[in-house]
């Protein structure tokens, strides 16, 4: 193999995921709901896990009914989980890439616990959260989830005493989420 060429090629899949998500981040909600759940059929359940993993977690911030924003959540959650709780498992690239979602997967989940009144489960999947972003390197995205994760503890704390009801931490990409 000639020098230079033993870089790994960008990966086309999380390429198009990343182009929907800037049509998504652009306005265009709809069409990349559409364009996302193209990409699913295209991957299907057991395709790529961080393939299934990222696409997900985007699908989730386009759903307009709580239960399946959830439902998608849940479902990254699951494909991060076999990125990097199977030891028999083929780990590759992905793992470090899973483990770095895992604070904003939890913070998800734990925000459409909030909203569907399920506050212990908001609760638990808070303190995911919380310990997985630890881990994340200094900067823009660490601090942005750090401070969502502090929004929504505090809306928690405050529900738990009778104040405001269900919603979403403010995260920096919109929509709640980080």
């Amino acid at each position: 193999m000639a020098k230079g060429q033993e870089q790994a090629a960008p990966d086309a899949v999380l390429t198009r995921i990343g182009q929907v998500a800037m049509l998504h981040h652009a306005g265009d909600r709809e069409e990349a709901r559409h364009r996302f759940l193209a990409l699913w059929a295209e991957i299907g359940e057991h395709g790529d896990a961080l393939h299934r993993c990222t696409l997900a977690h985007y699908l989730a911030d386009t759903q307009d009914d709580p239960q399946e924003e959830l439902a998608w959540d849940l479902r990254a959650l699951s494909a991060a989980e076999e990125l990097t709780g199977d030891p028999s498992a083929d780990r590759g690239e992905g793992t470090p890439a899973a483990r770095a979602l895992y604070p904003s997967l939890h913070l998800n989940l734990a925000a459409d616990y909030d909203r569907l009144g399920h506050r212990e489960a908001a609760r638990l999947h808070l303190r995911h959260a919380r310990a997985a972003a630890e881990t994340l390197a200094p900067g823009r995205y660490g601090e942005g989830v750090r401070a969502s994760i502090d929004r929504l503890e505090l809306r928690l704390d405050g529900a738990g005493r009778g104040a405001d009801g269900p919603g979403r931490p403010d995260g920096p990409q919109g929509r709640g989420r980080p």
